[in-house]
């Protein structure tokens, strides 16, 4: 696949369509637009820390991906008559044939399958990508997206931290 050329049609429970694409460098604004109508309980569970604001170096990690090592979805809604990011989500190979997954969704769409489309999609790029294994790393209290990936077939993995769940999806 082209750099950068992943999308596809979906729809939200409520019917309303959404598009799954790949995340670009002219995204950063949206992107960030969208962290900001995240509430901070949604920040802590992303991010592990309520985080304000974003570095350089970290806007630069987020934004440059090379859809080989790191691949990162965005999930567009039409508002007001213009397409607007209210979600995304990413993996970055941390080992041979192991990704790290992270998932992002604006708490107003929370609720509406995104979390479920954007595993989906991931685990498709990653499994054609010759990867053998997703992982994840979920706070506990993040019960929303411990089930979403339960469901998707991740399944408890060695915690090393007694503050996060380890979960794992083999791909073979």
């Amino acid at each position: 696949m082209k750099f950068g050329s992943y999308s596809a049609l979906e729809h939200l429970r409520d019917g309303r369509p959404i598009e799954i694409r790949a995340l670009q460098l002219a995204d950063e604004a949206d992107m960030l637009a969208a962290i900001d109508r995240i509430g901070p309980e949604s920040r802590q569970r992303r991010f592990f820390v309520t985080k304000r604001g974003f570095s350089e170096q970290e806007k630069a990690f987020f934004m440059k991906i090379d859809f080989v090592d790191h691949v990162a979805l965005v999930v567009q809604i039409e508002e007001d008559k213009r397409p607007v990011i209210i979600g995304g989500a990413r993996y970055v190979v941390v080992k041979p044939g192991q990704a790290e997954v992270a998932f992002m969704v604006i708490d107003a769409y929370q609720g509406q399958g995104i979390g479920a489309i954007l595993t989906r999609h991931l685990a498709g790029l990653a499994r054609a990508a010759g990867l053998k294994e997703l992982i994840a790393e979920v706070l506990p209290q993040n019960t929303a997206m411990l089930k979403v990936l339960t469901k998707f077939g991740f399944r408890p993995g060695r915690r090393t931290d007694p503050q996060v769940a380890h979960l794992i999806l083999p791909l073979l």
